[in-house]
């Protein structure tokens, strides 16, 4: 991981890591100082509409807390939606995938205006 960080940013581009639900967050501590984004899967990558994984709050807020003043987003995808939407963000999310809970019903712009509302 560190050397594929390595090349990417010496490519001069931005680098990210995922970790999917069952892997821990320490497994990027030692590469933070190269990431401008951490992606959190709060379901099992593959399949949409699954329900958000509640132990993946305190993975968002530990990472929050490892990414500390250093300039890296925090996205989280997988199960968010109108009920789970202000956890997230209060777990530490700065980029939020919300892919089924938007795209499943007809009128976008109405998801999107309940889930900013769900913020509130």
């Amino acid at each position: 991981l560190d050397r594929s960080l390595q090349v990417i940013k010496g490519l001069g581009k931005k680098a990210g890591v995922s970790l999917n639900p069952h892997t821990p967050e320490d497994t990027i501590a030692y590469v933070l100082d190269k990431l401008d984004l951490i992606l959190v899967m709060s379901v099992n990558p593959g399949f949409g509409g699954q329900s958000f994984i509640e132990s993946q709050l305190k993975k968002i807020t530990r990472i929050r807390e490892m990414i500390g003043d250093r300039p890296i987003e925090l996205e989280v995808d997988g199960g968010v939606n109108t009920g789970t939407i202000k956890s997230v963000v209060d777990a530490g999310a700065d980029v939020l995938v919300a892919g089924s809970a938007v795209f499943k019903g007809d009128d976008y712009k109405a998801t999107i205006g309940a889930l900013h509302g769900a913020l509130d």
